[in-house]
């Protein structure tokens, strides 16, 4: 019997690549990669949650836990900080690699798969539009005191 294609675990459906060092894949480190709800999660537990940022979807609906550009630690995903990249990509080397911790999006994406980090992504943003993503969200949101400078949850968890 086939395994229907859309319960596949994002796991399953985005494989980790080959470790690389071109420049098209190194390129990639310079915008932070999602991690999946649990992966996120395991980061925060790890003491990772002050490294993060809050990227928001274009309509606000919800938000997304990611490595942070350097300089955006503890806030919103600012343009001004996303020249400054990936804050856990230094000297050449992701700090996460081979941790455990390095996020799904990162993991995946390489130049032997052109056009396949769209579906990803978007997969991953899914995930995280979720109940359990949200949450996550908002338990972020209050450990960092991002709560106490904007006075706002994410969303209610009421609803």
């Amino acid at each position: 019997m086939k395994k229907n294609r859309s319960a596949r675990s994002l796991y399953e459906k985005y494989p980790p690549s080959e470790a690389c060092s071109c420049s098209l894949c190194r390129s990639y480190c310079s915008r932070p990669g999602w991690w999946t709800v649990e992966e996120a999660a395991r980061a925060i537990d790890a003491g990772y949650g002050g490294r993060m940022m809050l990227e928001l979807s274009p309509d606000l609906a919800f938000g997304v836990l990611s490595p942070a550009f350097r300089g955006c630690e503890k806030n919103f995903a600012l343009q001004e900080y996303a020249k400054n990249g990936c804050g856990f990509y230094r000297n050449g080397l992701c700090e996460l690699f081979g941790t455990g911790l390095e996020p799904l999006e990162c993991r995946f994406c390489h130049h032997t798969r052109p056009g396949l980090g769209q579906r990803c992504h978007d997969d991953l943003a899914l995930a995280w539009k979720g109940k359990k993503g949200q949450d996550l969200v908002n338990k972020w949101i209050l450990m960092t005191g991002l709560y106490r400078r904007y006075g706002m949850l994410l969303y209610d968890p009421q609803e």
